[in-house]
C-alpha cells in the first residue's frame, strides 16, 4: 500500500484544485490521499493519516470523547519541581525572576 485516504471527516468538503475529480459535468471534491513514505512505520505519526493540521483538528474535534475513552483520565499528573527566585541586576535595575527546575526522580539526580 503507498497511500491512504485523509482521515479527516470534512477533508472531501474543502474547495482546492487538487481535491477536483471527474470529467466535465460530474467533477467532485475527493479525500485527498496521503502518501506512506519507504521506511516509516505506520502509525507513528498523525501524519500517516492526516494530509494537514487542519483535517487532524477536524477529527480530533468530531471524535474527542471516544478518543478520550481510550485513556481517561481521573487523576492529575505532577512532575517534582524545585523553585527559586533568583534577584538579577541589570541594565534597568534590578529585578526578581522564578527559575523551575524539574527533579529526576528516575536517575535520583535532583
Amino acid at each position: 500500500m503507498s497511500h491512504v485516504w485523509c482521515h479527516g471527516p470534512n477533508c472531501h468538503t474543502y474547495q482546492t484544485q487538487d481535491r477536483v475529480r471527474g470529467s466535465k459535468g460530474s467533477k467532485v471534491l475527493r479525500t485527498r490521499k496521503v502518501k506512506i513514505y519507504d521506511g516509516v512505520h505506520l502509525g507513528t505519526s498523525l501524519y500517516h493519516y492526516f494530509c494537514s493540521n487542519g483535517c487532524y483538528n477536524d477529527f480530533a474535534n468530531t471524535h474527542v470523547e471516544q478518543i478520550i475513552r481510550i485513556a481517561p483520565r481521573t487523576t492529575p499528573l505532577e512532575t517534582p519541581c524545585d523553585v527559586k527566585k533568583e534577584t538579577e541586576h541589570g541594565y534597568h535595575g534590578t529585578y526578581t525572576r522564578t527559575v523551575i527546575n524539574k527533579i529526576d526522580t528516575d536517575n535520583n539526580v535532583g
